[in-house]
């Protein structure tokens, strides 16, 4: 399941001056990236591997190969703050008993965050800074369909919708496939610069080649307190300014979209009680404006009843009723029959944990694969018995903008 390629973790952080730009640090081998508003974590090499068994266990079995390496590794930690110290880059799939999920603990950690910088390194301190080439942009860009053409998605879209409506669920998410070739090997610090500057509010991130900018927190967990940020209820973004208001008033004001909200919402609820002392969910929900689209949003919060790390909460709430659907099972099967792909780790929680159980995870969106010059990007919608397959496929286009903008310029 595992390799380790230090062992036991030889591991010292030290606090550094601010480094400026994360990404501008990163060399141009397999970077890893946690970064919203300029701050967060960025890695590189490698001091040990996990490629997570399929299976309903996985997240355990997550949790039990960090808290081993971690608990015995020799830890010299000035800083002591949440992602100091060895910390685990991670990206599950969306489908438990799908390959490919994978734990990471770079040799390398340089992270920004309150005004706090700091270095963390494992085994020998020379890493290689001359390995930090430039960015090479990836040139021109080819696209082609996926797995389903869009007519056949529209087609995957409608049936749902008739399905939704004979009373076997309350909603699926669909999603769909785009692939894309570039003229040039593509550089994932190209795409983390461009998304983080364009997309500050989301959470830029990069494991094992998928690449994002996910606007969806599923869990923030430092110490006994966590945080969670739901959304469900999209709508595309409009060029004039009356228009772009008018459609976030129309979002906030839909039935098809409020209902689809509360689902998200109260599987979120469902997922955190048993685990938390206390558990604060809003009434009502707020407008998440992106550069993009507009999202109905909810922000979680609460305070775990026990020691629970964050890949125990992981475990406890993915899949969300945001990615998947409600009720769940149904929602997963329907998946399974109408998407006609293997989503990867897309839709899959993607984040970072630390020796001490703390993390970020988010569900990996707004994504694509990436592996040489090829790329392979997703984008899902939330369906309702009233949705409009040719109104969903434009809110999918809305979402794909996110990383083809990333590719192309």
């Amino acid at each position: 399941m595992s390799v380790a390629l230090i062992r036991p973790l030889v591991v010292r952080t030290v606090s550094v001056s601010d480094p400026g730009d994360l990404v501008s640090c990163l060399p141009d081998a397999a970077p890893y990236a946690w970064i919203r508003h300029g701050e967060g974590l960025v890695g590189w090499g490698e001091a040990a591997r996990a490629t997570i068994p399929p299976g309903p266990d996985r997240f355990r079995r997550a949790r039990d190969w960090v808290s081993s390496l971690f608990r015995d590794a020799r830890i010299d930690d000035d800083v002591e703050t949440p992602g100091s110290g060895p910390v685990a880059f991670g990206s599950f799939t969306f489908e438990a008993d799908a390959p490919g999920s994978t734990l990471v603990v770079p040799r390398v950690v340089l992270a920004r965050r309150g005004g706090r910088a700091w270095l963390t390194t494992i085994g020998a301190d020379d890493h290689s800074p001359e390995l930090r080439t430039p960015p090479t942009p990836p040139g021109r860009i080819r696209y082609g369909d996926g797995s389903l053409t869009a007519p056949e998605w529209q087609h995957a879209v409608a049936r749902a919708v008739q399905q939704i409506n004979d009373g076997r669920l309350d909603k699926v998410v669909l999603a769909r496939d785009l692939t894309a070739v570039a003229e040039n090997d593509i550089d994932v610090r190209v795409l983390l610069s461009r998304l983080s500057a364009r997309y500050p509010e989301c959470y830029t991130f990069s494991v094992d080649g998928l690449t994002g900018a996910t606007p969806e927190l599923l869990v923030r967990h430092r110490g006994n307190a966590i945080e969670s940020l739901v959304l469900a209820g999209t709508t595309p973004r409009a060029d004039e300014p009356a228009e772009d208001l008018a459609r976030g008033a129309a979002l906030y004001a839909s039935p098809k979209d409020r209902y689809e909200h509360v689902c998200a919402v109260s599987s979120v609820r469902e997922a955190l009680a048993p685990l938390c002392s206390t558990l604060d969910v809003p009434d009502e929900p707020e407008l998440l404006v992106l550069p993009n689209v507009q999202h109905l949003a909810s922000r979680v919060s609460g305070r775990l009843s026990d020691g629970a790390s964050v890949l125990d909460v992981v475990a406890a709430m993915h899949p969300t009723a945001a990615v998947g659907g409600t009720p769940t099972g149904t929602a997963l099967d329907v998946i399974r029959e109408l998407e006609g792909m293997d989503r990867g780790g897309y839709a899959g929680p993607v984040g970072w944990i630390d020796a001490r159980g703390d993390g970020e995870w988010g569900i990996a969106l707004r994504c694509a694969q990436i592996s040489g010059n090829r790329a392979r990007l997703f984008a899902g919608c939330g369906i309702m018995g009233d949705s409009d397959p040719v109104a969903e496929l434009a809110e999918a286009h809305a979402k794909f903008r996110v990383m083809r903008s990333a590719l192309e310029s």
